[in-house]
């Protein structure tokens, strides 16, 4: 069988202007990750990234140690199938019709960094009224919508590979999810519970035989609990 390896993006910047620019967490996150595939002796056969610059600064970065670890690195792929969902512009339409339940989300999210707690506890409820997909308008990308896109991207992996081939796919969380909704048939809420425990670098392996595909392994990331630094764990 094929394998699949769906590879989250580094730490990026939360709570900066720019969120898509890894922290100096994250850049550390993707060379550890580097270092441990080449130790692992895993080498793949293509290599994708969606276009957002911090999926692929993580490849990248893990790529870079591969090579220079003597393992044979394809050329970084683009596939925007696999970008992220558009967050900023989710809340934009979603949160006017929350703040009457909840008239202090705004003061919270335009300060995320200082109340992560709360900012996530928002962002949940967001995520909720968008999965429902009720109070969606016309332009915004629905849920539905997101999981055509991303199965499209999984569909043209697979019309291209062999049942030896291995494939890294280095994407965001939300992507992840989208996935593990769409092969495990997992209803979209409980997938989202487990979106927010996908930690950064983690690998999830999926294996395939043709157009049939399956979970092999979710959110490992022993390549950073080995090294004994919790704050190298994060999960934004």
């Amino acid at each position: 069988m094929g394998s699949i390896y769906l590879i989250r993006h580094g730490q990026a910047s939360f709570g900066a202007d720019d969120y898509d620019v890894l922290s100096a967490t994250g850049v550390r996150q993707a060379a550890v990750l580097g270092d441990h595939l080449a130790a692992l002796g895993l080498s793949f056969d293509r290599c994708l990234s969606g276009n957002l610059r911090r999926q692929q600064h993580t490849a990248n970065t893990a790529l870079e140690q591969m090579s220079a670890a003597g393992l044979n690195t394809p050329a970084l792929e683009i596939d925007s199938a696999f970008n992220e969902f558009d967050a900023d512009a989710i809340i934009r339409a979603l949160l006017p019709d929350l703040l009457p339940e909840e008239p202090q989300a705004l003061e919270t999210l335009r300060n995320a960094a200082q109340n992560r707690a709360e900012f996530q506890r928002i962002f949940a409820l967001i995520i909720e009224r968008w999965l429902a997909g009720t109070y969606d308008p016309p332009g915004l990308e629905s849920w539905l919508g997101f999981v055509e896109r991303v199965q499209g991207g999984l569909q043209r992996i697979l019309a291209e590979a062999d049942n030896r081939q291995k494939i890294a796919v280095f994407t965001s969380g939300g992507t992840i999810t989208a996935l593990l909704h769409l092969i495990t048939r997992i209803p979209a809420a409980q997938a989202f519970e487990l979106n927010w425990q996908i930690v950064n670098t983690s690998l999830n392996q999926l294996k395939f035989r043709g157009r049939e595909v399956s979970l092999a392994s979710f959110n490992s990331h022993a390549h950073l609990q080995l090294l004994k630094a919790p704050e190298l764990i994060t999960f934004r």
